[in-house]
């Protein structure tokens, strides 16, 4: 059943996951025939990410997939939700298909469904072939017809094994980022260009949904949005706070699931559509995919591209090992919020702490504040379902400690602590209390 703005039944189990991104795990950036992303570009951008870090190799996913499929079975999860890497498959983002690949997808599908993990597709996350960005990207009209040429390649592949499709992660926030802020790739602080990239995002989400329905017999699509209460840092950044709301959290999520867009954007977007966009953009899905961490506090700032710069949390903010403000309470208004708004089965597809961890003196990685965020989370997460909230699935970011974008290999996210030089994979404290909690909830049904 496909619903848009409604509600799918109930199946009545939940699903207990871990996430992890292409460009973040896979390494192998230079083999069997992938073509160059715009992250391996803004990598090689002086001063862009922490300590020069790259994706070349990362945790060598491209290699050791069997070893972390172990690793996901001792866990107990359900499900797996990774991303495929659009120059993996397509080396210019268009054109001929590259057969080495698609096949390590193929690879990695069947060694997940033989280990009983189902497999959740995301088609893009975040790296966009550098041969398509130096085409304009996202600021070109035609990258939606592109996007849906690679879903077609996708569906075609992969749609006999694979169900559970996503569209894009976080298009808020790597439109944003990469286009108005420039911490990410392709680093631009351009306002004309942002709006143009989230509009044409949008397009192609839609494009792509009409793609996936029409080649995956029974497919279950979303997309997976960042979304967060926005906070004034005081009484006069509240305009701020409502331009940074409309970008942050609304720009993808309202013209995709409610057929329009934030009314702070409208007027601003409007120049840019053409005749019957909307409703291209506005396509039947059947479940929304949220990542969420923490509140993100806002303020003025008049010489920025945007007018609004983000900020720290309040000093008596409690905060994560990188930073971010802990508020469980957030998390569980904004799954009651978007039960509300959006009338769609909410899967969690990220959720996670960050932290600088080192092993102690005999090896091993106690982190307990990694592990009391979880219960927190998870806490509130319960807390939003006895609320109401169509709550159908939780997934932990990350797997794996991974490359974090512009933080480089510094920020730490996994439940199994990665030991670059050797690439041995250690799990943490955190693993154990994750496995645990899955095991209890299945047992109690």
């Amino acid at each position: 059943m496909t619903v848009s703005n409604g509600r799918r039944p109930d199946t009545g189990q939940f699903v207990w996951g871990v996430s992890t991104a292409s460009y973040q795990i896979e390494g192998a950036a230079g083999e069997d025939g992938r073509g160059p992303s715009i992250w391996d570009t803004f990598c090689r951008q002086k001063d862009r990410v922490a300590n020069g870090d790259t994706g070349d190799v990362a945790c060598d996913h491209y290699h050791r997939y069997a070893e972390d499929i172990v690793l996901m079975r001792d866990l107990g999860v359900q499900a797996y939700r990774f991303s495929i890497a659009w120059p993996r498959v397509l080396p210019t983002g268009r054109g001929a298909a590259n057969e080495l690949g698609l096949a390590f997808y193929d690879r990695l599908i069947d060694a997940l469904l033989t280990a009983g993990i189902e497999p959740w597709v995301c088609l893009y996350h975040w790296d966009l072939p550098q041969a398509l960005a130096d085409r304009g990207g996202w600021t070109n009209r035609d990258c939606a017809g592109w996007f849906a040429d690679y879903a077609t390649l996708i569906a075609r592949r992969y749609g006999d094994r694979v169900k559970q499709f996503a569209t894009f992660n976080e298009p808020t926030l790597f439109t944003l980022l990469g286009y108005g802020f420039g911490w990410h790739a392709p680093g631009l602080t351009d306002r004309s260009a942002l709006l143009g990239a989230i509009h044409h995002v949008n397009l192609a989400h839609g494009a792509a949904i009409d793609v996936l329905r029409a080649h995956v017999s029974g497919a279950s699509l979303g997309a997976i949005y960042n979304y967060q209460p926005c906070f004034a840092a005081t009484p006069a950044d509240e305009a701020a706070r409502e331009r940074l709301t409309a970008f942050w959290d609304g720009a993808m999520p309202d013209p995709q699931l409610l057929g329009h867009y934030p009314s702070a954007l409208d007027a601003e977007i409007e120049p840019i559509q053409q005749a019957g966009d909307l409703a291209r953009i506005c396509r039947p899905v059947d479940w929304f995919g949220l990542n969420h961490y923490s509140p993100i506090y806002v303020q003025s700032d008049p010489g920025s591209a945007l007018g609004f710069r983000l900020t720290d949390p309040p000093p008596d903010k409690k905060r994560t090992g990188v930073g971010w403000a802990i508020d469980p309470q957030a998390f569980a208004d904004t799954l009651v919020l978007l039960d509300q708004r959006y009338r769609l089965p909410i899967f969690v597809m990220e959720n996670g702490f960050g932290s600088r961890e080192q092993p102690d003196a005999d090896g091993r990685i106690n982190d307990q504040s990694r592990i009391d965020y979880l219960a927190a989370y998870t806490s509130a997460l319960r807390d939003a379902i006895k609320r109401g909230a169509d709550v159908r699935g939780y997934f932990v970011w990350s797997l794996l400690d991974n490359f974090e974008w512009n933080s480089g290999y510094g920020a730490r996210f996994g439940l199994v602590y990665m030991d670059y030089p050797t690439q041995r994979r250690i799990p943490k404290a955190s693993f154990a209390w994750y496995a645990n909690l899955i095991k209890s909830a299945r047992m109690q049904g």
